[in-house]
């Protein structure tokens, strides 16, 4: 993979939030080979990303902003159902003529609407390349015994922006699917038990398919300084933290 051109915390946007939701947001801009990427880290498993004049919002939920005031999208991925990642109410405040939402099976059953992706398929939404790759628990299960995330329920979405391959994980462990990953530019991990991955899951994770960027996210009250201490003598592998709790 070629090397990663970035500005770190170039700008900081401002939006009005809800009570207790952030009012600016952080974005980093990185360089691609058809133009930039622009990453603003809205907050727990929420993102925006703008792209050739394309604004795509990645689990939009309105306890993380006021939906009313951001950009209108023109594509949407939603990786799963649970109310922290899929919230019918931001979403309807986004929409426009020609939006695109692209969800899991049981995203779309709530929301009746979208292009639904299964686990491992791929699509091309608006010229860009789109695979859904499984995001499920191993280990953390419900007391009933149900994993919180089943296996063939949620998706992570890998995004091919020009030469780079942006990888959202979604709600998940450090599932075999996801240590096989190849060509990963940038990756979002969430790190947050018993929901998602530890920091030595993420860690084991990332040392598998060594993404060039690695931005630890939907991280709760995590110590995130532990994945930044287990990956420091891994080369390759750059540990950027923005406020994604």
């Amino acid at each position: 993979m070629k090397a990663l051109s970035i500005v770190f915390l170039a700008a900081s946007l401002v939006f009005s939030a809800p009570a207790g939701a952030k009012e600016t947001f952080e974005t980093d801009f990185i360089k691609v080979e058809d133009g930039t990427l622009m990453i603003t880290f809205i907050g727990h498993g929420t993102l925006m990303l703008v792209h050739n004049g394309r604004i795509i919002h990645v689990d939009p939920v309105g306890r993380e902003a006021d939906y009313s005031n951001m950009p209108k999208a023109d594509l949407v991925l939603i990786t799963h159902e649970h109310g922290d990642h899929l919230d019918a109410d931001a979403l309807e405040k986004i929409k426009k003529e020609g939006t695109v939402i692209v969800l899991n099976e049981n995203s779309a059953k709530k929301i009746n609407e979208g292009t639904v992706m299964k686990n491992g398929e791929v699509i091309t939404v608006l010229g860009l390349k789109i695979e859904a790759v499984p995001a499920y628990n191993i280990v953390s299960k419900r007391d009933s015994g149900v994993p919180y995330h089943p296996k063939g329920n949620g998706n992570g979405y890998i995004i091919a922006f020009g030469d780079k391959r942006v990888y959202i994980a979604g709600d998940t462990e450090n599932t075999p699917e996801m240590k096989n990953l190849k060509n990963i530019d940038i990756a979002f991990l969430p790190m947050n038990l018993p929901y998602t991955m530890s920091p030595e899951m993420a860690a084991d994770a990332a040392r598998a398919f060594k993404p060039e960027i690695l931005y630890p996210y939907h991280y709760g009250n995590t110590d995130v300084q532990q994945i930044i201490d287990l990956l420091k003598d891994v080369e390759g592998i750059e540990v950027r933290i923005r406020e994604m709790q």
